[in-house]
């Protein structure tokens, strides 16, 4: 029953029918509000995954001096 998918005129059907539910000049600003949310979607996934990753390891601070105790005797 599934054999075929989607055929040509499958897709022509359903164009016909979103032109005739939502108008010839809405299928635009659909599509381009549609395409908005995708990039934003994809943007902010990007963002997530960057987030997770760990960070660069900081270079090492370089060695504090330390004072030994027999410099303080007289």
């Amino acid at each position: 029953m599934l054999r075929n998918g989607l055929e040509p005129w499958h897709l022509l059907i359903v164009a016909v029918v979103c032109i005739l539910l939502f108008g010839a000049k809405k299928l635009p600003d659909t599509a381009r509000a549609l395409g908005k949310s995708l990039r934003i979607l994809k943007s902010e996934a990007k963002a997530m995954k960057a987030d997770d990753a760990p960070p660069a390891s900081p270079s090492p601070a370089p060695p504090v001096p330390t004072r030994d105790r027999t410099d303080d005797r007289p």
